[in-house]
């Protein structure tokens, strides 16, 4: 036995902390935030300004929970399809960090609690909407699509938009127009972000048995349909647009400039990975697909402030 092995056995602080690496890894931190952002947006949208803080924290809290747990227990169904990728051997439960029931008794109590705290601070409509947006994830993404069709990312695409219809109904209590609209825009993100990322790991989804674009269709065809899924993208982003020409104050000047200059550049990566098939390519274009979606609802939240500013 080594002197380091010694020490991690007679020092339980770092065993705890390894485990609560374990269990931050298990929730997907980095998605969780940018899927909270998004929630955090509409209920900025939703409010035209800053939402109040009763509402807005626990929602955002609830949205931790929500998304964490959810990822959680897709890892414990997926646990056998990560061991046999490279990209995904190392999580928690493969890497044999966390026992597959814990991370299933974890990430079901996360959804719960989501659902509890929206229901019990903010209203049902938005609890309500949380638990669909896990059970969507989980059941119809993860147990039917991911393994079974091509369409899995087109039609499971609908469970990262969900946390955005949950910021809505936290401010308003209903569900509008305009909050599907937000919906359609993360809807028809995922797909050229998703594709992307599955140009660089192929392999690790042939070997897996997962018919994600590039392995059921090919990369050319992926590539494809990467630009056209950005077309129809940034053309929904720009309905704000054509509705502020009818009186609607959903979103201004700011955000439109924003979304067409941001779009512009989603649409010239989609093309040059066409162009220049490559996974240096392919690498930066889903690196970028990250950073527009990030910046398109940061956008949201400026136009907001300043009309309330000027």
């Amino acid at each position: 036995m080594t002197m380091t092995s010694t020490v991690k056995q007679n020092n339980p602080s770092s065993s705890l902390g390894e485990t609560l690496r374990a269990y931050r890894e298990l929730m997907k931190l980095l998605i969780v935030i940018l899927l909270v952002f998004t929630t955090v947006t509409a209920m900025v949208v939703a409010a035209k300004g800053i939402p109040q803080l009763n509402l807005l924290v626990p929602t955002i809290f609830a949205g931790i929970f929500a998304a964490g747990g959810a990822s959680a227990v897709n890892q414990y169904i997926d646990r056998d399809m990560d061991g046999k990728m490279q990209r995904t051997a190392r999580r928690p439960i493969p890497s044999g960090r966390v026992e597959p029931i814990n991370a299933l008794i974890f990430g079901l109590a996360l959804i719960v609690w989501s659902v509890l705290i929206l229901g019990w601070f903010v209203n049902w409509l938005a609890a309500i909407l949380a638990l669909i947006g896990a059970v969507y994830y989980v059941v119809l993404y993860t147990l039917i699509l991911k393994r079974n069709t091509v369409l899995n990312i087109v039609i499971g695409g609908g469970a990262g938009a969900m946390p955005v219809l949950v910021g809505w109904a936290a401010v308003t209590g209903t569900l509008s127009l305009e909050a599907w609209l937000l919906f359609a825009i993360v809807f028809y993100w995922t797909p050229p972000h998703s594709w992307a990322l599955a140009i660089l790991v192929n392999r690790d989804y042939a070997a897996a048995g997962v018919p994600m674009m590039p392995v059921a269709r090919g990369e050319d065809t992926t590539r494809t349909q990467i630009l056209l899924y950005s077309l129809q993208l940034v053309a929904i982003t720009l309905i704000p647009g054509i509705a502020l020409l009818f009186g609607s104050d959903m979103l201004g000047i700011f955000y439109l400039i924003a979304a067409l200059l941001l779009g512009i550049g989603l649409i010239y990566m989609a093309w040059w990975l066409i162009r220049e098939p490559t996974k240096a390519v392919a690498r930066a274009t889903y690196k970028y697909s990250s950073l527009y979606l990030a910046l398109l609802f940061l956008a949201m939240i400026i136009d907001r402030i300043l009309v309330n500013i000027f």
